[in-house]
């Protein structure tokens, strides 16, 4: 494990909590990046190999993701060690566990993420009552069940398209980690005209050239299936998406599938980031040198955390939606504009909008902590 302080910097971590309960088998972390702009939301992700290191950089994302979307929220991030299919029981046991460790942390309020999900907000709830991506049963906005973080992806898309070639009708895209953000991506960009060629989960690579049909996997996943068992398309080993001839390539499962060693395999027009850091800055710098557009993950996939907000506020799932659309669409044409016109990343223009929120945030603190 790398020293905890070689992650600080002047934006955070503002804490980093380690939780250990050998009785239960409960071990977590607990990142508070910076809290300038307000109690930091992040999610809860679940893996039998998430680190503090993981942690760490996630929290980051999610501060710089909340102050371009123009949130109240700073950034932060919990992780939680185990196999997110482990039964049921154990699950609840170790997420309320979680939770009740976390009671005391105030400037941390949990959200679902990989792994996790809105019946373990529900448990949260019940332990503490700080949280949010609820079931709409107690009074939430599922931001699972109606694919926020999708929908917002889908309107970056339509955007960025603006600054490529082709066109929506007829596009052919890849997604790689068909799951929550993923099953809804393809279903908005399918309802929009685009055509799904390929998509992979943990079991492996599904392609049909001709295109899926994407209310069939979408049952697949809903049953507790994996896509491989998709009939129509050929099978291939979980990481041959990355070498898909596609317009549109989108990332939404773990972190750095994408990076030096296997950039140079992907064969698209644009890559749109709907998975936290799954592309290493290295590789955006080589897609950008290939003129492969490539819209940054706080921006591209901030409709979630929008939609959490917004339920935080008490706001209606349509209120949340208004509130996706209008933001994402803003910042994308801002951040791709500020990018082309000063020869730059569409990172560092998008870095570049976020810190001016967050260091204008951190002026107004009496101390300027994080």
């Amino acid at each position: 494990m790398n020293d905890i302080f070689s992650f600080a910097d002047e934006l955070g971590p503002l804490k980093i909590i380690h939780v250990h309960e050998p009785s239960i088998g409960l071990k977590g972390v607990l990142v508070v990046d910076n809290v300038s702009k307000g109690p930091s939301i992040g999610g809860v992700r679940m893996a039998a190999d998430v680190t503090t290191e993981e942690c760490a950089r996630l929290a980051r994302a999610m501060t710089f993701k909340n102050a371009a979307a123009g949130l109240p929220h700073g950034g932060g991030k919990a992780v939680l060690m185990g196999d997110p299919k482990m039964p049921i029981e154990q699950k609840e046991q170790l997420i309320r566990g979680l939770a009740c460790a976390l009671e005391e942390v105030e400037q941390y309020i949990f959200a679902p993420d990989m792994g996790t999900n809105e019946e373990c907000m529900a448990w949260v709830k019940d332990e503490i009552d700080r949280v949010v991506g609820l079931p709409r049963e107690v009074g939430g906005i599922p931001l699972d069940e109606i694919g926020a973080t999708g929908f917002g992806l889908s309107h970056v898309v339509d955007v960025a398209l603006d600054f490529c070639n082709f066109d929506i009708k007829s596009s052919r895209f890849a997604v790689q980690g068909f799951g929550a953000v993923g099953k809804h991506v393809t279903k908005f960009l399918s309802d929009d005209g685009a055509i799904p060629v390929a998509a992979s989960d943990s079991c492996g690579t599904i392609y049909n050239p001709d295109g899926l049909n994407v209310n069939e996997l979408i049952a697949l996943k809903n049953a507790g299936k994996s896509i491989v068992e998709y009939g129509d398309a050929e099978k291939r080993d979980r990481d041959a998406i990355i070498d898909i001839e596609c317009d549109i390539w989108i990332p939404a499962a773990r972190p750095d599938v994408i990076h030096e060693d296997n950039v140079h395999r992907l064969n698209t027009k644009m890559v749109v980031e709907g998975a936290n850091i799954p592309v290493t800055h290295a590789a955006e710098k080589i897609l950008h040198e290939k003129g492969i557009l490539c819209v940054p993950d706080f921006i591209a996939n901030a409709g979630g955390v929008i939609c959490a907000a917004m339920e935080y506020q008490d706001a209606s799932q349509s209120a949340a939606f208004a509130t996706i659309e209008e933001k994402l669409r803003r910042n994308t044409r801002e951040v791709l504009e500020t990018a082309r016109n000063d020869q730059i990343l569409p990172r560092e223009a998008s870095l570049k909008m976020a810190r001016k929120r967050i260091d204008r945030a951190m002026s107004f603190r009496r101390f300027n902590l994080f």
